[in-house]
């Protein structure tokens, strides 16, 4: 069965985060870190992203690797305040995007694997 969202939201509905990390290595730390103190169920490392963005007045590029984090809407704020704090950028991307529907066996394995112990 697929599940869509359209009824009231609930603190467990599933959310998708995106972060970019320097290099793969970095992208490794912090998904292991992050699966591991389970605020995320799973981070997808998509390598060999280019980057184009203005920081401090100028134009800059960089590779780094985008990561997909899949968390609940109710670890979101512990999950920001943990990538800040391991995070090696001043300002770390973070960007929550709601799930619209899903596998209802892979949005309920997202809940039960990002919930705290």
């Amino acid at each position: 069965m697929v599940t869509r969202k359209g009824d009231s939201g609930s603190v467990d509905d599933p959310r998708v985060i995106l972060v970019t990390a320097p290099d793969r290595d970095t992208a490794h730390e912090l998904a292991r870190t992050l699966v591991g103190e389970r605020l995320v169920a799973c981070a997808n490392l998509l390598p060999g992203v280019r980057s184009v963005y203005r920081w401090e007045g100028a134009v800059e590029e960089a590779d780094e690797v985008l990561l997909l984090l899949k968390t609940r809407a109710d670890r979101v704020d512990t999950l920001r305040r943990r990538v800040v704090s391991i995070h090696p950028y001043d300002v770390p991307e973070f960007v929550v995007l709601p799930v619209e529907g899903g596998l209802d066996r892979y949005l309920d394995w997202i809940r039960t694997e990002s919930s705290p112990e």
